[in-house]
């Protein structure tokens, strides 16, 4: 950190880019404190020049920049940050806040492809899901299934997930695709609902396994 020279206002440039593609995905400010946030949560943090507070980029979203490496320019007053994105990094949606040139030309971005957005409704979804299971504990619907799980508490939960993970073998000894898909979806609900009962984010799990492919 001595090394890092920050401006007159405390201030240090951050440039997040693309990990895997290297495409430029934003340009903030950082000062000591939220450089050693990032530093030490994983996640970009910023200084807010007009609120004047810490922000975590996806904070509210959930498209967290989940940092792979932090390197300095070579005279030490410009920090790139490379990170692998759980969502776009504009507040726009697009991936980039670069997705225009000089003259106001809107690029394609072809180079996303559809594969790209596929599968970030998909991720979407997936918090979707994790957040109608925390409204359903918050605010429990009379004949709901979710409910009826967290009023049998934890061991039953417990119990739920081990079925369903033995109904996951059995699909896969079977080679039965179909078994397969549907018995996972199965898992992954009973592990969503598990994950509400002890209020742990499902960013935590995505962090958790970003860090194992390091």
């Amino acid at each position: 950190m001595k090394n890092v020279k920050f401006n007159e206002k405390g201030l240090i440039p951050a440039i997040l880019q693309d990990s895997n593609t290297k495409e430029v995905l934003m340009a903030a400010y950082m000062n000591q404190e939220s450089l050693e946030m990032t530093l030490r949560s994983g996640k970009a943090t910023f200084w807010s020049r007009s609120r004047q507070e810490l922000w975590v980029k996806g904070e509210t979203s959930g498209n967290y920049q989940l940092v792979e490496e932090i390197r300095i320019d070579c005279d030490n007053d410009t920090i790139l940050v490379m990170v692998k994105p759980l969502g776009p990094a504009c507040h726009t949606g697009k991936k980039s806040c670069f997705y225009r040139k000089l003259d106001g030309q809107i690029l394609d971005n072809k180079e996303d492809g559809d594969s790209y957005n596929y599968f970030l409704e998909k991720a979407v979804f997936l918090k979707k899901l994790y957040q109608l299971i925390k409204e359903r504990k918050d605010k429990p619907i009379e004949g709901s299934y979710t409910n009826y799980l967290f009023n049998e508490g934890v061991d039953k939960v417990c119990k739920k997930v081990g079925e369903e993970a033995a109904e996951v073998i059995i699909g896969a000894k079977n080679a039965d695709h179909d078994e397969i898909v549907y018995e996972v979806s199965d898992l992954i609900y009973h592990l969503l609902v598990l994950l509400n009962i002890y209020q742990i984010p499902l960013e935590d799990i995505l962090i958790e396994l970003e860090g194992r492919s390091k």
